[in-house]
């Protein structure tokens, strides 16, 4: 049989980090095909300007294009993927306007939102956490949110990828409750790279001022904090437990690094600790676990989550390390679409680290 065609996909946002990594990732994608990129203010230019390390691998001719433009590439009757890489607050109109679009056409449109916009099912509470009304209630419904390893059942309409810190957070603690061996709060203290806070620099996240520094941010206040809480109560019984959330800005470009401590149940040795959630994420090709310490120059680059487990007594520490912008956000969402599109869950996904950088 001949093999099927690529299924076009649409990446709403397009100059940011995630949106470059996006493209480098669907540039090697035996099953999807980069079909429109959308970016308001850059529509006609081409998007190798704005990340000439990928002219080699994108489209000559691929422009940046308005969201009015989208209808075009949304084929009749056909499968589309559409990637939301714009800020939170603007993803969902946009969302909305594609899909109604999709609809219209009669096309099979599944959507990974990379904003916070579909991660909190009642859009009240994404309003109180982020100060602004949902822009568009009414499809909150479609979408759910987690990281792919722990969704079970079939494949949903659309998906939220969660935060980056959020990813790293609930890939370490998710199965010390789902197994029983852990309980009470959780807390994280975790470091991101200057990449987290986007491509336009701010007076805490120019270079010069990050540098050779080290700093706290919004400790016990972050917008990711609920966000865990919300992901880890299905392996609570349904009741979000406590989260106590400290992030820090790294001197250092890409990955995060979150140490995550939990009170066990009864004592346990590393040793065992680490089997257990080793079986736990048996089939979860991009999860590892072990009794080292993971290094961050270890998933740099790459949809790879390392866990390091360490014990002493009741008491459990889990070191996360990923990649914030592939497993914590471009990765996370291509793996996501695979499981959408039906496809191999690693499709495009198999990617060597770069060691050092």
């Amino acid at each position: 049989m001949p093999e099927a065609a690529p299924v076009p996909a649409v990446v709403l946002g397009g100059t940011g980090y995630v949106a470059g990594e996006l493209l480098r990732l669907l540039a090697g994608h035996p099953r999807l095909r980069t079909a429109a990129v959308v970016s308001r203010g850059h529509a006609g230019a081409a998007v190798a300007a704005s990340f000439p390390h990928l002219a080699a691998v994108l489209p000559p001719d691929l422009r940046f294009e308005t969201a009015e433009s989208v209808a075009a590439h949304i084929p009749r009757g056909g499968r589309v993927g559409i990637f939301a890489a714009t800020p939170h607050g603007t993803t969902a109109a946009l969302v909305d306007a594609a899909l109604a679009a999709a609809q219209a056409g009669g096309a099979e449109a599944h959507v990974v939102d990379l904003s916070a916009d579909f991660r909190f099912a009642d859009p009240e509470r994404f309003a109180r956490i982020y100060g602004q009304a949902h822009g568009a209630p009414g499809r909150v419904g479609g979408f759910v949110c987690a990281v792919p390893e722990h969704h079970q059942g079939p494949a949903p309409a659309h998906a939220a990828q969660p935060g980056c810190f959020t990813t790293a957070v609930v890939l370490a603690a998710y199965p010390l409750y789902a197994l029983g061996v852990a309980a009470g709060g959780v807390f994280v203290s975790a470091v991101t790279g200057s990449s987290g806070s986007g491509r336009t620099p701010g007076p805490g996240t120019h270079h010069p001022e990050r540098s050779g520094n080290l700093v706290a941010y919004s400790p016990l206040a972050h917008r990711h904090e609920p966000e865990m809480a919300m992901l880890l109560a299905p392996a609570c019984g349904g009741v979000e437990p406590e989260v106590e959330f400290v992030p820090h800005s790294g001197p250092f470009v890409r990955g995060i690094l979150a140490t995550v401590r939990m009170q066990l149940v009864e004592p346990m040795p590393a040793p065992a600790l680490a089997a257990a959630l080793a079986e736990f994420y048996r089939g979860a090709p991009f999860v590892r676990v072990t009794t080292s310490q993971p290094r961050l120059n270890e998933v740099v680059g790459t949809n790879a989550c390392r866990l390091g487990v360490a014990t002493r007594g009741r008491t459990a520490v889990v070191t996360s390390v990923i990649d914030n912008l592939v497993k914590g956000a471009a990765g996370g969402g291509v793996q996501w679409m695979n499981r959408l599109l039906g496809f191999e869950e690693s499709a495009g996904l198999n990617l060597a680290g770069i060691g050092w950088h």
